[in-house]
């Protein structure tokens, strides 16, 4: 297997793991040739099995210019990688500590003993220093031709309304050079009476609406621009029940072959309206996510 793209159609059909990294794939498999590999060497050797990942670590704490130039150089020209956006900015609970050290005066008084950190503890002008910030390190990516998109996770209770669509287009705005994809834990974006008004959202400002396999949420196959991307977590119920979704969830699940199979006819009806789509794998336990990517593309090769 090599790390080529999948080509049908006139689409580019990337498909990959949502983590390269992750202890239990590292230390809890036999994926890579050997667990004593260097930082540098496993993410060559998983850039030579896939043409793409999704960068976890970015949501926990914002990368810097030094670590995306890291990433350009371990791996080869063509190879994509997606940018989870840090968890502030799409209003999930974020680590204080993540926030720059030069910044943590910026955070409102009365918050700072707070466990978690959120954008409306910040001033204004803190807000927008991070957003530039952030896209000031995803430069060394975007200029190497690595980037593919950053995605927005946002939670169960961001639905659609005035507020919460003026909050996506803010930071919609705040990376204008960037591909933004969005993922709702809110399956209000897409229910019948909303999705023709989520689409037509999408489509005025250049956001890909990701297809979301998980519990609970059902993939809503709608192409918004030239690229789309599917995001498959598993679908079994973390251990607090089918909702909310949260982003940074993992129960062990590997996609059985039927279920691998129902993805075949939804890939080749993005690629017919895109010209690149994104298939990545969430389910990132040990190593269901690389296997269950293998698979798909045997299966896409085939047809």
């Amino acid at each position: 297997m090599s790390g080529d793209a999948i080509v049908i159609g006139n689409c580019r059909v990337l498909v990959g793991a949502c983590s390269w990294a992750g202890r239990s794939l590292t230390q809890e498999s036999d994926w890579y040739p050997k667990r004593t590999m260097k930082a540098a060497d496993r993410l060559a050797y998983y850039a030579s099995q896939f043409p793409i990942v999704e960068i976890e670590s970015t949501y926990w704490f914002p990368p810097t210019p030094e670590v995306a130039r890291q990433w350009v150089e371990r791996t080869p020209d063509g190879f994509t990688m997606d940018v989870r956006a840090w968890s502030l900015f799409s209003g999930q609970p974020t680590l204080p500590p993540s926030l720059w050290p030069d910044l943590q005066s910026e955070v409102r008084p009365e918050t700072r003993d707070n466990t978690n950190l959120y954008m409306a503890h910040l001033s204004a002008d803190a807000v927008t220093e991070a957003w530039a910030r952030f896209d000031h390190a995803l430069r060394p990516l975007h200029d190497a031709g690595r980037l593919g998109a950053v995605l927005l996770q946002y939670p169960h209770w961001f639905s659609p309304k005035e507020a919460t669509r003026a909050e996506l287009l803010a930071a919609r705005a705040a990376i204008p050079d960037y591909r933004v994809s969005v993922e709702f834990a809110s399956e209000r974006w897409v229910e019948p009476d909303e999705l023709d008004a989520t689409i037509a959202l999408f489509e005025e400002h250049d956001m890909i609406l990701v297809a979301v396999d998980a519990p609970a949420l059902t993939p809503v196959i709608a192409a918004t621009g030239d690229v789309a991307i599917a995001r498959l977590h598993g679908r079994d119920h973390p251990p607090w029940g089918p909702r909310p979704h949260r982003p940074t969830w993992r129960t062990p699940y590997r996609y059985g072959p039927d279920e691998l199979a129902e993805w075949v006819p939804r890939v080749v009806e993005l690629a017919g309206s895109v010209s690149e789509l994104h298939v990545l794998f969430n389910n990132c336990h040990r190593d269901d996510a690389v296997v269950n990517a293998t698979e798909l593309i045997d299966l896409l090769t085939a047809i």
